[in-house]
């Protein structure tokens, strides 16, 4: 079975950004798994929570509820702090990113640029840093050999992806987005990647400003491939799995 690694900033990322595809291909055969790096304890929509706590525990209930819609094999949630990514030690993330990805061996991995998305946020940044690092350093014996024992051993995902953007959100910082190389098509999987959002009744405040950015945008998610072991010429695709070995 071909394998498919979303890695995220926090509870909701997965179907704002990603949503249509996760569907598609879980439809389509393909293992998901959704890495999400922070619970959202810092979300200025709180929810009703009454401390950073208990919005974490609500963010991660409402995190399983999306991923069911999604159809997502496998959803994880770590605890590293929301808004503070880039106060962690990166040595220590990318490690730690590293043994999932040794762990679950994807195929194929997806995470956002280092522009930060369309919101600019700076979580979004760093877990695409970390997510780069990990993608290439998974794939070394001489990285976190620590880990390198029974069934963990090196390996190399064959295709990175950035999701991308033609378009600025008004009121935020501006993006010099990469340009795109792939269209994903998500067709009717889109009522399903908004259903998926509005799984996350905390940040119902958000939920017609989505909606009306996303219906605008037609039935497609852009990415842009970062890195491949294929390194023929690349053309424009329409599938995250156009040339991986064994699809």
């Amino acid at each position: 079975m071909l394998r498919m690694l979303v890695i995220t900033a926090h509870p909701d990322d997965e179907a704002g950004n990603f949503g249509g595809s996760l569907c598609l291909y879980h439809d389509r055969g393909v293992e998901t798994c959704v890495l999400c790096l922070t619970p959202g304890q810092a979300a200025t929509h709180r929810g009703g929570a009454r401390s950073d706590q208990e919005l974490a525990l609500i963010r991660r209930q409402e995190f399983a509820a999306s991923c069911e819609i999604l159809k997502v094999s496998r959803g994880v949630v770590l605890d590293y702090p929301d808004g503070h990514l880039h106060r962690q030690d990166l040595y220590r993330v990318v490690c730690a990113l590293v043994l999932h990805i040794r762990q679950f061996r994807p195929d194929v991995m997806l995470t956002f640029g280092p522009d930060g998305g369309v919101t600019a946020h700076t979580d979004h940044a760093m877990a695409s840093v970390f997510t780069n690092l990990a993608f290439h350093w998974a794939g070394h014996s001489n990285r976190f050999t620590e880990q390198l024992h029974g069934q963990i051993t090196p390996h190399r995902t064959q295709k990175l992806y950035h999701a991308t953007a033609n378009f600025n959100l008004p009121g935020r910082q501006p993006v010099t987005a990469s340009p795109p190389t792939t269209v994903i098509e998500i067709g009717e999987y889109l009522e399903t990647k908004i259903a998926a959002f509005r799984a996350h009744k905390s940040q119902s405040p958000l939920w017609p400003i989505f909606e009306d950015h996303v219906r605008k945008r037609e039935k497609k998610e852009l990415f842009h491939l970062e890195a491949s072991l294929n390194s023929v010429p690349m053309n424009r695709e329409t599938d995250l799995f156009q040339g991986v070995s064994g699809a």
